[in-house]
C-alpha cells in the first residue's frame, strides 16, 4: 500500500436517504479508480461496504463502512453512511470523521427526509460538499425536476457543473460545462470510458444556460476574475477550478454532478472533482495543536479477530506498533498490524500521516469516541454529539442462564454503537433499552445472538406508574405482639391528605404531650414511606400526600423503634384505601416531523392513542405536530409513524408529567397487578 502525505489526502462521507445509491456509489469509484478489483452490486451482496449477513440480506446499510480510492496520486478516504433514520448515528459519526461530503440524491425520488437530516449535520459542521444526482439511468429520473428540489429543499447556492444527456433508458453521457464537451460513454465498458465529442445540437441551448450561469457565478466569487468576465475575457479552466474550490469551502457554492453508479457513468469526472475542490487534509487544522492526536471514531467485533478500531489521525505520524496514550482512561495502547479498510479486507501499512484513517484490532481498553496521543501531551476531544434515543423496549432472554451474558453483550453493543443504550431498572425490574427504532433493535438483537450467543426476545416495557389519594382519611395503626419475654408495642394514629401534583410526601408532627416519645416518631414516618411504596391500588408508589401524626400511645417496656414502624405500616394500610387513591399514568410530550400529506393519519393516530394534539407548525418541508400522549401507548410507535409516512416521519419524545389514569386503564393495571400476585 502506498503512503501518502496529509497533501494528498481526502476524507469524504457519503450520505443521503436509503436506496439513493451511497454504497453503489462508493463501490464504483474504487473500482474505476483501480484501488478495487470488483464492481459489486447491491443485489448480489457484492459491494465493498455492505457485507454484513445483516446487510446483504435486508439490501441496505445498517454501519458505517470504509473505502478508498487512488486517483490523480490522491488517496480519498470514503466514508459510506447508513440512509435509513434508525441508523442516523452512523451517519454523525462519518460526518465527523470527514472533511468534506457527497450528498446523494436519487434522479427519480429526489430530496427526502434522509437528504435532509444529512444535511443539516454538514451546515453544523461547516463542511465543504457537492450534489451528486444518480440513478439517471432509471425510469423517470428527471434531472431538471430533482435541480428544482435540491435548490428548494437544500440550499439554493447549488449549482450543475454537469448535465445529463438523456434520462431513464436514453441516458448516454454527460456534459463537463467546465470544458463544454460531450462525454458519450461507451455501452458494455465497466471502468466509465467515454468519447469525448462536441454537444449534441438539440442539448446545445440548455447546456448553455447552465454553462454561462456556472461561470458567471464562479467569477462573481471573486473581484478580479469577474470583471475580466464581464470584459469578455474567457478564464482558463485552472482559474476557474481554483476560484470554486474557495467559494466550496466557504460554502457560497455547492456544485452538483450526475452520473449512474450502476453503469459507471461519471465517475471519473467525480473522481476528479473531489481530488481538486475538496479540501486535503493537510488544509485542515486539527482540533488541537499537538505532536500526535487521533479519535475513534468507530469500533467493530468481527469473527476471529476480535474488536476492530477505526479512527482518524488528526495531527502527527503513526508507525506500525506505536505506543500511544488513551487520555480518557489513562493507560497505554500499541498498535500493532497499523491497516487501512477497503470494506471489509484489511492492508497492512508500515506508516500513517496526520489527516488519514486507519484501523487496527485488539486494543484492550480503547472504545468508540477515545482519544489517543503521547503520554507527556495528554488530550481528550470533545465527544460526537450523537441523536438521542426516541424508542425503548424491555429485552427478556429465552434461554435461563443467559442473563449474565445479556448483559456483557448488550455493553459490547454499546461500544460498537453508542446510540443505543441499556439499563437494568430495579423498580421495573426489567433490562431496558433505548435506540433509534424498532429496526434498531431487530438488527441489535440479530447480532447479540450471532457474535455473543445469547438469544433474547424484545418486550414491552412496564410503566412507572404511580398512585396517589383525591381524598382525606384518618385512622389508627397498632402493632402489639406479646410472645413471653419482652413484647412489642407501637400505636399511631394518622390522617392521610392530598397534596398538588409534583410536591412529593410530607410528614407532619402534630404529636403533643409526649403520647408518642420523640425518638420513636421517625420510626412512624419510615413505616408509612416504606408502606407508601407498595401502593394502594396496584403496587406502584404513592407519590404527592401529607401524613399527619397526630395521636398515638406507648409501652414503657415493650416499645421500640421497630414497633412503631410496624404501627406506621398498619397506620397506612388501613387508612390509605379509605383515602380515595387513585393510579396516575406518565405522559410523554411529543414532537412529530410529518409530511404535510400524511398530517390527518398521524393526527388520528395520535388522537387513537390518547393523545392530546397541542398544534402544529410549518417546520422545513415537514409539518411538527406537537402532542401529549401516555407512555403507556408509545410502544412500538416509531415503527407505526414509519408505515404511515413510509419512511419519511421522524419524532423525538420527553418526561411531561403525571396525570389520573382513566378508570378503564387503572382497572385493567390493578388486575395484572392482582395475577402478578396470584403468581
Amino acid at each position: 500500500m502506498r503512503v501518502y502525505g496529509s497533501d494528498a489526502i481526502r476524507n469524504v462521507a457519503f450520505v443521503g436517504h436509503g436506496g439513493s445509491g451511497k454504497t453503489t456509489l462508493v463501490d464504483a469509484l474504487a473500482f474505476v479508480s483501480g484501488a478495487s478489483r470488483r464492481h459489486g452490486n447491491i443485489k448480489d451482496g457484492t459491494t465493498l461496504t455492505d457485507y454484513t449477513p445483516d446487510e446483504i440480506a435486508r439490501q441496505h446499510s445498517i454501519s458505517l463502512g470504509l473505502a478508498y480510492a487512488e486517483w490523480m496520486d490522491t488517496k480519498l478516504n470514503l466514508l459510506d453512511t447508513p440512509g435509513y433514520l434508525d441508523f442516523f448515528g452512523e451517519v454523525v459519526t462519518g460526518l465527523h470523521a470527514a472533511d468534506a461530503a457527497v450528498v446523494v440524491v436519487s434522479g427519480v425520488s429526489g430530496v427526502e427526509v434522509g437528504t435532509e437530516k444529512a444535511w443539516e449535520v454538514c451546515d453544523r459542521l461547516h463542511l465543504p460538499r457537492l450534489i451528486f444526482v444518480g440513478q439517471m439511468d432509471k425510469e423517470h429520473a428527471n434531472f431538471e425536476r430533482v435541480f428544482a428540489d435540491v435548490k428548494a429543499h437544500l440550499s439554493p447556492k447549488v449549482l450543475p457543473v454537469e448535465v445529463p444527456i438523456g434520462e431513464g433508458s436514453t441516458f448516454r453521457g454527460i456534459v463537463n460545462l467546465f470544458s463544454g464537451k460531450s462525454h458519450i460513454y461507451k455501452p458494455g465498458t465497466k471502468s466509465g470510458e467515454y468519447d469525448e465529442v462536441e454537444v449534441p445540437a438539440e442539448h446545445r441551448a440548455e447546456v448553455k444556460k447552465y454553462s454561462d450561469l456556472l461561470i458567471e457565478t464562479v467569477a462573481a466569487t471573486d473581484d478580479a476574475l469577474i470583471e475580466r468576465y464581464l470584459g469578455g475575457e474567457e478564464i482558463p479552466r485552472e482559474e476557474v477550478i481554483a476560484a470554486l474550490k474557495t467559494a466550496v469551502a466557504a460554502g457560497s457554492i455547492v456544485p452538483l454532478f450526475v452520473g449512474s453508479a450502476t453503469l459507471t457513468f461519471g465517475m471519473r469526472a467525480l473522481l476528479t472533482k473531489m481530488v481538486e475542490i475538496f479540501p486535503a487534509a493537510a488544509d485542515v487544522p486539527p482540533p488541537v495543536d499537538a505532536p500526535l492526536l487521533g479519535r475513534v471514531f468507530k469500533t467493530t467485533s468481527e469473527p476471529h479477530v476480535g474488536d476492530v478500531t477505526l479512527f482518524r489521525l488528526y495531527a502527527g505520524t503513526l508507525k506500525n506498533g506505536a505506543d500511544v496514550w488513551n487520555a480518557e482512561h489513562e493507560v497505554a495502547e500499541k498498535l500493532n498490524h497499523l491497516s487501512v479498510q477497503q470494506g471489509r479486507e484489511r492492508t497492512e501499512v508500515g506508516v500513517l500521516h496526520a489527516g488519514d484513517i486507519g484501523s487496527v484490532a485488539k486494543l484492550r481498553d480503547t472504545h468508540t469516541g477515545d482519544t489517543f496521543c503521547l503520554r507527556d501531551t495528554p488530550l481528550r476531544l470533545s465527544p460526537i454529539p450523537f441523536p438521542e434515543a426516541v424508542a425503548s423496549a424491555a429485552v427478556v432472554v429465552k434461554q435461563r442462564g443467559e442473563e449474565d451474558k445479556l448483559a456483557a453483550g448488550l455493553h459490547k453493543l454499546h461500544e460498537e454503537d453508542p446510540t443505543f443504550h441499556f439499563e437494568y431498572n430495579s423498580e421495573l425490574r426489567q433490562t431496558l433499552i433505548h435506540g433509534m427504532g424498532e429496526r434498531h433493535f431487530e438488527i441489535l438483537l440479530g447480532r447479540l445472538t450471532q457474535k455473543y450467543g445469547v438469544h433474547a426476545d424484545l418486550a414491552r416495557p412496564r410503566i412507572a406508574y404511580r398512585e396517589t389519594f383525591k381524598g382525606k382519611a384518618e385512622g389508627q395503626g397498632k402493632h402489639k405482639k406479646q410472645s413471653g419475654g419482652r413484647g412489642q408495642y407501637g400505636d399511631c394514629w394518622i390522617r392521610i391528605a392530598p397534596r398538588p401534583r409534583g410536591a412529593g410526601y410530607e410528614f407532619v408532627d402534630k404529636i403533643v404531650g409526649g403520647v408518642i416519645p420523640n425518638k420513636y416518631i421517625p420510626a412512624v414516618d419510615r413505616g408509612i414511606q416504606e408502606s407508601a411504596e407498595r401502593g394502594v391500588v396496584a403496587g406502584y408508589p404513592v407519590v404527592d400526600f401529607q401524613v399527619e401524626c397526630f395521636d398515638g400511645s406507648y409501652h414503657d417496656v415493650d416499645s421500640n423503634e421497630m414497633s412503631f414502624k410496624m404501627a406506621g405500616i398498619l397506620a397506612f394500610r388501613t387508612v390509605a384505601p379509605k383515602a380515595r387513591p387513585v393510579l396516575l399514568e406518565p405522559l410523554a410530550d411529543l414532537e412529530v416531523w410529518t409530511p404535510e400529506d400524511v398530517l390527518g393519519d398521524v393526527m388520528g393516530d395520535l388522537s387513537a392513542r390518547r393523545g392530546q394534539i397541542l398544534g402544529t407548525e410549518a417546520d422545513g418541508r415537514l409539518t411538527k405536530v406537537r402532542a401529549v400522549v401516555p407512555e403507556s401507548e408509545l410502544y412500538r410507535y416509531s415503527t407505526t409513524l414509519y408505515s404511515i409516512t413510509h419512511g419519511r416521519g421522524t419524532y423525538r419524545h420527553g418526561f411531561h408529567g403525571y396525570v389520573e389514569a382513566p378508570p378503564d386503564v387503572a382497572a385493567r393495571v390493578a388486575e395484572e397487578h392482582k395475577e402478578e400476585q396470584g403468581h
